[in-house]
């Protein structure tokens, strides 16, 4: 049965550090619903009426633009452990960059990562959880790491030209960034 929530209690909060996987869905008034898993330690709650992710250079950047359009944003976590569990978190959103003032401090908690793009920061509006009855269990075996190595060989130059080149809109053409990187 669902339950909802108008903050991020200690219970949830523990729930989301305990994850190894979320998925961020966003959608802009008119196109494509975009949903994209992510993981790599990079969520973290900022107390109990918000939170935030790193965004790393990915092959899109939808919920940029998504995001600049309208500020909707859910995140979701499922257990795949013993305890079936879903919880989402409905939020307003903003990119953050690194240019932006407020980038050092909302930088600070996260891993210092090759490739990082943007901080995604959401005010909670509301959080859900329901049971996850209907997830499959499966075993944690580890972080990926081709991303990061992927990343680390294209370097600064080559990682700023592969989001010239592939991050500057949405796939149904909105910007993804309000000014030129």
């Amino acid at each position: 049965m669902a339950k909802f929530y108008p903050t991020l209690t200690p219970a949830l909060q523990s729930f989301i550090a305990a994850q190894h996987v979320f998925f961020v869905a966003t959608a802009p008034h008119q196109g494509r619903v975009n949903l994209s898993p992510k993981g790599v330690d990079t969520f973290r709650c900022l107390g109990d009426r918000a939170f935030a992710y790193l965004d790393l250079t990915g092959s899109g950047n939808e919920t940029a633009a998504h995001v600049n359009e309208n500020g909707r944003l859910t995140v979701m976590f499922c257990s795949f452990g013993s305890e079936p569990t879903i919880l989402r978190l409905y939020g307003r959103a903003r990119v953050v960059r690194p240019a932006d003032s407020d980038w050092e401090s909302l930088a600070a908690p996260f891993p210092v990562l090759p490739g990082t793009r943007q901080i995604v920061r959401a005010d909670l509006l509301e959080a859900q959880t329901s049971c996850g009855y209907g997830v499959p269990h499966y075993e944690w075996v580890g972080p990926r790491t081709r991303w990061q190595e992927w990343a680390e060989q294209k370097g600064a130059a080559g990682l700023a030209a592969y989001r010239q080149q592939k991050n500057q809109q949405s796939i149904d053409g909105l910007p993804a960034y309000p000014h030129d990187l």
